[in-house]
């Protein structure tokens, strides 16, 4: 399934601080309530952004060790 269609069916979320922070402030409730969900998207981007990161840190820590045995190899040889 396509990622974004998959993105767009998913419930919706928001920062319900954000939202009654701006509600308190005198915001309209309908755009208190789409500034918390963008907020939400933001967030869930991140997050993802940070696992994918976590991947090819280990995914460089291996490449690096493979290097390091293999040079081993052929200069300790």
């Amino acid at each position: 399934m396509d990622e974004t269609l998959h993105w767009e069916r998913q419930m919706t979320t928001m920062v319900t601080e954000l939202y009654d922070a701006l509600l308190s402030a005198g915001a309209p409730e309908d755009k208190a309530r789409a500034a918390a969900e963008a907020v939400a998207n933001y967030d869930r981007e991140f997050g993802e952004i940070k696992s994918d990161l976590r991947m090819v840190k280990w995914a460089q820590a291996a490449t690096f060790a493979m290097t390091v045995a293999i040079f081993g190899k052929l200069f300790i040889h």
